[in-house]
């Protein structure tokens, strides 16, 4: 049951961390012992924490989006099935080494982040005007220096151990990128060539054009991955898998986005789906496309980092919810003929 609101007041002017004061929810009566059977490689989470909504589904305890934001980390991390998060505030502006640490002290040992690289890194200087996160007329597109020294070395030291993966994420690219695939494959090799050893690195497209050969040796070279994303703008997983063949995700972690509604855009599946704390537009076939491209990569010895976004069915948690429901599913022998 949701909790009440109207016991936000009294429950924090008690005593205690605001992250233990929050709590976890616990799971659903029939997810119950679920996270124990999942594979060992896998962990599940969500984009961001400070929703207000997901009382009763991650939280105990209903707060406000400002106090989740501060301190609702520690609160989310408790709960069974997460076992990491996506850091997308990184991707509007850079965090210092401090910053990170703040974090990585909020969640236990096995807690892992996928980190958004800036969206300066990402975003070529033809499209930076139209992109908020980045600064107009500063050209620092697959910038290397700009990378190590804001992005990638705050990372290191900030997160340790903790970092699942540390994600570029492409917007959808125009000329002459999307026509000649060979020269954004050839400037990311490039860029990822020069990066320090170490973090595992994934990289997202919103271009189903540039899902080319090119494009998987630059990855495998690097000991990077690709980012399987479920998004209107791109085929599903599963054909992305196809298109890419296993050196694309053979060589590390692996991530896959579950962003967006196939229906909507985001500012329509904000609108459709706030406060997010129910499935609004269930998605089977993603679900099973999902499931199905885990059990490929858990089997061949991977480990596979799921992040779902609110706007994908209209609650993040219950998305995977869902998704460790198909899993176990998917995972019972069949019955006797």
């Amino acid at each position: 049951m949701t909790p009440d609101p109207s016991t936000q007041i009294e429950l924090f002017a008690a005593g205690g961390s605001d992250a233990e004061l929050i709590g976890a929810a616990a799971l659903p009566a029939d997810l119950l012992g679920f996270p124990e059977r999942l594979p060992p490689g896998l962990r599940m989470g969500t984009s961001s924490w400070a929703f207000p909504g997901w009382a009763g589904i991650v939280y105990a305890q209903r707060a406000g989006e400002q106090l989740l934001a501060r301190s609702g980390l520690g609160a989310y991390s408790r709960h069974e099935l997460l076992r990491a998060v996506g850091l997308d505030r990184t991707y509007y502006s850079p965090l210092s080494a401090e910053e990170f640490r703040r974090y990585a002290r909020a969640v236990p040992g096995d807690f892992r982040f996928v980190v958004k690289a800036h969206a300066s890194l990402t975003t070529p200087i033809d499209r930076q005007a139209r992109n908020v996160a980045v600064t107009p007329d500063v050209d620092r597109f697959l910038d290397v220096r700009y990378a190590i020294e804001r992005v990638v070395t705050p990372v290191i030291e900030g997160v340790g151990e903790r970092l699942g993966a540390l994600l570029f994420q492409f917007p959808p690219l125009g000329l002459p990128y999307s026509r000649e695939p060979q020269v954004f494959a050839d400037a990311l090799g490039a860029f990822l060539d020069a990066l320090p050893r170490g973090p595992q690195y994934s990289v997202e497209l919103r271009n189903r054009e540039l899902l080319v050969p090119g494009y998987t040796d630059a990855l495998a070279r690097n000991g990077a991955t690709h980012c399987f994303n479920v998004h209107p703008r791109m085929p599903s997983v599963l054909e992305q898998a196809e298109l890419l063949g296993e050196s694309a995700w053979l060589s590390g972690a692996v991530v896959m986005r579950w962003m967006l509604n196939p229906g909507q855009d985001y500012e329509a599946a904000r609108e459709r789906y706030f406060p997010f704390d129910r499935i609004v537009d269930p998605d089977p076939v993603n679900r099973a496309a999902v499931a199905e491209l885990l059990e490929r990569i858990l089997g061949r010895g991977n480990e596979a980092l799921v992040i779902a976004n609110n706007k994908a069915e209209g609650c993040a948690p219950l998305t995977l919810f869902g998704l460790t429901r198909e899993l176990e599913r998917r995972a019972r022998p069949p019955p006797p003929a």
